[in-house]
């Protein structure tokens, strides 16, 4: 159920990486609020059946192949949005990857992989966004949101995560950076800092020994829920949000405690 006053009716919203996991969630979420959403991501079969299958069930809903490292990718996916829907005005840049290891053991193929998708993807994606909204007018409206989903890593000193921590914290201080600059552009930055959250991609560690140890030494001894993120997308991608950007959240069930 949509909490009340979240209502997204009107909106436009592309959701990078909503292949499976949060990002299929978050598309999920605001075509039930009303947007009408675009599911972007490389594994273009998997958005275009659940974007058909949101269709199904009477929602507004398009795949498009996007792949956040190239630049053309990026372009295209928001050209596809504006060409069915109108003007993109609510983006959650939750395309992501990881690569675990000892610093000194990561090869310079994972840290340029790492880097180049959740830094410098994340930025092309942001970037695009924005264009897209000044020139629909953004600045009178004040309709721009940008979401970016970032981890409670970027807090965090660990052993094995070294370069996605970094790349995380890196996003953050792009979520203030950003904020400042498109302020009087009328769109807003903000960016949501997950806890521990089991999806298809750490599925398998999770239920590893040392994930099960992992878990049971956080506070409350176990990960959180998806649906824990949903009321804050829903509110930050909304108008009640109006006066908020270059805010950075904390969601992660006491796990960085």
């Amino acid at each position: 159920m949509i909490p009340s006053g979240f209502d997204l009716t009107g909106r436009t919203a592309l959701i990078a990486g909503a292949s499976s996991g949060l990002g299929e969630g978050f598309a999920r979420l605001l075509a039930a609020a009303g947007a009408r959403v675009v599911l972007g991501a490389r594994r273009v079969e998997l958005v275009e059946g659940i974007a058909a299958g949101l269709r199904g069930a009477g929602y507004q809903a398009l795949g498009v192949s996007l792949d956040i490292t190239s630049e053309s990718s990026v372009i295209a996916a928001f050209d596809r949005g504006e060409q069915e829907y109108g003007t993109v005005d609510t983006v959650i840049a939750n395309a992501g990857v990881g690569s675990g290891g000892r610093s000194t053991e990561l090869t310079y193929e994972d840290l340029r992989r790492t880097v180049d998708t959740n830094l410098i993807g994340t930025y092309l994606v942001a970037r695009e966004a924005a264009r897209r909204m000044i020139d629909g007018g953004s600045r009178e409206s004040e309709t721009g949101r940008i979401l970016f989903i970032g981890s409670i890593a970027a807090l965090q000193n660990h052993t094995g995560d070294a370069s996605y921590a970094a790349s995380k914290a890196g996003i953050a201080h792009l979520t203030r950076q950003f904020a400042k600059e498109w302020a009087r552009q009328g769109i807003n930055v903000n960016l949501i800092h997950p806890g521990w959250i089991e999806t298809p991609i750490n599925a398998g560690f999770s239920a590893s020994e040392r994930g099960l140890q992992d878990i049971a030494a956080l506070p409350r001894k176990r990960l959180q829920e998806p649906s824990s993120l949903d009321d804050m997308v829903l509110f930050l991608c909304s108008d009640r949000s109006r006066q908020i950007t270059g805010a950075v959240f904390t969601l992660d069930d006491g796990q960085s405690l």
